[in-house]
């Protein structure tokens, strides 16, 4: 029987005990190495029938931003633009396509082309594999600010207009300014949460 290591506390308070939600940013660069590294993390958490819908598109040219600018919730905006980088978080409507190389010992595809839970499919696994990405930033460091204060559609037409892929979400990217963070918010209990049956 194989045991598996447990991360130490340190790693766990880096993933979940410590980490926030930032809005406020160092003048700090990141570099598309480290960009890369998350990405090629993020694509091994599991997806249904290793389907990986997630597409991203990181935006961080000042012409990139500005195309982004008008989509935003106005509470977005600033801390959006001060952002070293912005993931365009959205899913392939079209992911099944990819199923003959990615699950090559079924007829995948069949499963999903042409039928109607194809797109929730597609947004569900996406949206698993956004918290995997999540997780990857910042187990290299960085900081993440993820919010869906957007309009998607907007968005999908200045950034995707040829219906590659469909927005759901952005995240922040970069060094988090832990002076500008508002107090810890109250989380619930496992018994609110969970049960055992």
């Amino acid at each position: 029987m194989t045991v598996r290591p447990v991360l130490d506390a340190a790693s766990l308070d880096l993933l979940f005990r410590e980490a926030r939600t930032h809005g406020a940013w160092q003048d700090r660069p990141v570099d598309d190495a480290t960009l890369r590294q998350a990405v090629e993390l993020t694509e091994w958490g599991p997806t249904a029938a290793n389907s990986v819908p997630l597409r991203l598109l990181f935006v961080r040219s000042a012409e990139a931003k500005e195309k982004l600018r008008p989509t935003l919730a106005p509470g977005n905006v600033d801390k959006t633009m001060a952002a070293p980088v912005t993931a365009i978080v959205a899913y392939d409507p079209k992911f099944f396509d990819q199923l003959p190389k990615l699950f090559p010992h079924a007829d995948a595809r069949s499963w999903f082309a042409g039928q109607p839970h194809a797109e929730p499919t597609a947004r569900m696994n996406a949206a698993l594999q956004a918290g995997y990405f999540i997780l990857a930033l910042r187990s290299l460091g960085l900081d993440a600010g993820p919010m869906t204060g957007f309009d998607a559609a907007a968005c999908d037409a200045a950034f995707f207009a040829d219906g590659s892929a469909k927005s759901f979400m952005l995240v922040n990217i970069g060094y988090g300014d832990a002076a500008k963070l508002h107090p810890r918010l109250p989380r619930l209990a496992f018994e609110d949460v969970a049960a055992v049956a």
